[in-house]
């Protein structure tokens, strides 16, 4: 009899201790299903519109720590491999793109992919072959994942 009761108890236990494992996995699960998914639309989400506020600002005054503090970790700039060295700012520099940079971001912003994207054109035109910014979400906050230049022909 004493048997039994202890066979039972180490059988609930067991059980008790798969869901528990099973629902602490849960959450990773989940949280990994959900980026693989395309983005709905952010452009009226509060969390969204604040990053691009702080974004359109510090392009204004190209303040470069705090741009580079809103930039994704693989953030994109050019498309082709970029000399050893260079950095975003310098390319912008170099190429005077800093306005155009300013005017995108006050563009409307439509999700494609996993990106927020402007203009919307990159979206509803094939053909769009402009300056294109993407913003996306990196570890649950809002990141500039590339600015680049119009597509090069033949890359």
């Amino acid at each position: 009899m004493l048997l039994r009761l202890f066979v039972c108890a180490g059988l609930l236990v067991s059980f008790v201790g798969c869901n528990a494992l099973s629902s602490l996995n849960a959450p990773y699960k989940k949280k990994d299903e959900e980026e693989k998914k395309p983005m709905r639309d952010q452009s009226g989400d509060q969390a969204f519109m604040a990053f691009l506020g702080r974004l359109r600002i510090a392009v204004a005054k190209r303040d470069r720590p705090m741009l580079a503090s809103m930039m994704s970790s693989d953030f994109g700039w050019r498309w082709d491999a970029p000399p050893a060295g260079e950095t975003p700012f310098a390319y912008w520099d170099q190429q005077n793109t800093w306005g155009d940079l300013q005017q995108l971001l006050k563009k409307t912003f439509v999700a494609n992919g996993n990106y927020m994207v402007a203009p919307p054109q990159v979206v509803t035109d094939k053909n769009y072959a402009g300056f294109r910014v993407g913003l996306r979400t990196e570890n649950g906050s809002w990141k500039i994942a590339y600015f680049v230049p119009a597509e090069v022909p033949g890359h």
